[in-house]
C-alpha cells in the first residue's frame, strides 16, 4: 500500500530542491517538433521510438517512486513529463506563496528530510499543493495530447446539454483524479500521521475540482447565440495556491479517536483542550496537522533561518526578523522605464537610475 509520504518523496527529490533541470519544457518540446518540420521526417523511425521510450524509462526511474507508481510512470511516455511538470509547478507556487514568511518553502537537503518527518502546518500545506499540482498537471496533459491513456474531457454531464454543442478541448479532470488517486494509495487506516497527510492530499485535490469552470464561445448570426460551444477549464494554478494558502492559516490541529462502529481511526480534535486551538471538528476540505511548528526564526534541522533575509520595512521586517531588527543598505539601481510600443514590432525603453534601500534581518 502506498501513502502521501511518497509523493513528497519525489516532489522533494527534485524541484522542490530548485534543481533546474526538473524545471518543465514547454508543451512542444515534449514530442521535439515546431509544426515546421518537413513532412519527410516523419513518422517517428522505430530506432526514434526506442530511443524516447528510453528515455522516459529513465525519468521515472530517477525519481523517487514506488514500485507500482514507477510501473504507472512507465507505462505511457507522458506521465514522466507531467511529473516533472507537477514538480516544478508545485515548488514555484509554494515558494511564491511564503515569499513574505518566515518559512519560505525552503527544502533543500536535510531541511526537507526533517520537515517531512513531522506533522507540521507547512507539512500540511506541501501535501496539498503537491497533489494538487499534479492533479492539475495530469488533467492539463490529457488535454494539450501529450498523454497516449487520455484526451479531452466529454464532459457529458453539462446541464442543458440539448443547447449546447460540444467543442473546444476541456482539461480532463476525471481521468486526473483518477490516477492521482491510483499513484496515492488507499487510505490507511490505521496510523494517524499516513491519515493526516492522506486527508491533506485529497483537499488538494478537492481545491483543484471545486476551481473547474465552463467556457463557452457562441455561433450563430450576426453574434445570435443559437449554439455554443462549451468546454471545461481548470482555475490557473496561482488561484490553487492562493487558496491552499487560506486553508493553511485556517488549518487545525486534530489527534485520533476510534470508530466504534469499524474498528477504524478517525481524524478529530485534540483529546486535551489547547489554549489557542480550536476544538472544531475537523472537514473534508480542512488542511490538519498533528505538531505545532517551529519559529523558523533561528538555524534548525527545519529551515536556515531568517538570518539575512530580505524584508520589507513596515510590511514585515518586525515578523521575519523575530524581534531581532534589521540592517539597512542604499544601493543604486538602473532598470528600464518610461517604454513605448513602437511600430510596427518592438518596445522601446529608457535607463533610470534610482536609489533604493534593502532590508535585510540581524543576525
Amino acid at each position: 500500500m502506498l501513502d502521501g509520504h511518497v509523493l513528497l518523496g519525489w516532489l522533494g527529490s527534485c524541484a522542490l530542491l530548485g534543481l533546474l533541470a526538473c524545471a518543465p519544457r514547454p508543451a512542444h518540446a515534449y514530442f521535439g517538433l515546431t509544426g515546421n518540420e518537413p513532412l519527410t521526417i516523419l513518422p517517428l523511425t522505430s530506432e526514434m521510438e526506442e530511443a524516447a521510450v528510453k528515455a522516459h524509462y529513465k525519468v521515472c526511474d530517477r525519481l523517487k517512486l514506488e514500485k507500482k507508481q514507477r510501473r504507472m510512470c512507465r507505462r505511457d511516455p507522458g506521465v514522466a513529463e507531467t511529473l516533472m511538470e507537477a514538480i516544478s509547478m508545485s515548488a514555484l507556487e509554494c515558494q511564491y506563496q511564503f515569499r513574505f514568511e518566515r518559512w519560505n518553502c525552503t527544502l533543500e537537503g536535510r531541511y526537507r528530510a526533517s520537515l517531512l518527518k513531522r506533522g507540521f502546518k507547512e507539512t500540511a500545506f506541501l501535501y496539498a499543493i503537491s497533489s494538487a499540482g499534479l492533479t492539475h498537471a495530469m488533467a492539463k496533459a490529457c488535454s494539450a495530447g501529450r498523454m497516449e491513456r487520455c484526451t479531452c474531457d466529454e464532459a457529458p454531464d453539462l446541464e442543458n446539454r440539448e443547447a449546447w454543442q460540444w467543442g473546444g478541448c476541456g482539461d480532463n479532470l476525471k481521468y486526473s483524479n483518477k490516477f492521482v488517486k491510483e499513484f496515492l494509495g488507499r487510505k490507511p487506516n490505521k496510523d494517524l500521521r499516513a491519515r493526516v497527510d492522506f486527508h491533506n492530499n485529497l483537499v488538494g485535490m478537492k481545491v483543484i475540482k471545486a476551481g473547474v469552470e465552463t467556457t463557452c464561445k457562441c455561433h450563430g448570426v450576426s453574434g445570435s447565440c443559437t449554439v455554443r460551444t462549451c468546454w471545461r477549464q481548470l482555475s490557473p494554478f496561482h488561484e490553487i495556491g492562493k487558496q491552499l494558502k487560506q486553508k493553511y492559516e485556517t488549518s487545525l490541529k486534530v489527534g485520533s479517536t476510534t470508530n466504534e462502529a469499524t474498528g477504524e481511526g478517525d481524524i478529530s480534535p485534540p483529546k486535551k483542550s489547547i489554549p489557542g486551538h480550536s476544538d472544531q471538528i475537523p472537514r473534508t476540505t480542512d488542511l490538519v496537522y498533528i505538531d505545532d511548528s517551529p519559529s523558523f526564526c533561528m538555524m534548525s534541522r527545519y529551515s536556515p533561518g531568517t538570518s539575512g533575509r530580505k524584508c520589507y520595512k513596515d510590511k514585515n521586517c518586525d515578523s521575519i526578523c523575530c524581534g531581532r531588527g534589521h540592517n539597512t543598505q542604499s544601493r543604486v539601481v538602473t532598470r528600464p522605464c518610461q517604454c513605448q510600443v513602437r511600430w510596427c514590432c518592438y518596445v522601446e525603453c529608457k535607463q533610470c537610475t534610482q536609489r533604493e534601500e534593502v532590508y535585510t534581518c540581524k543576525d
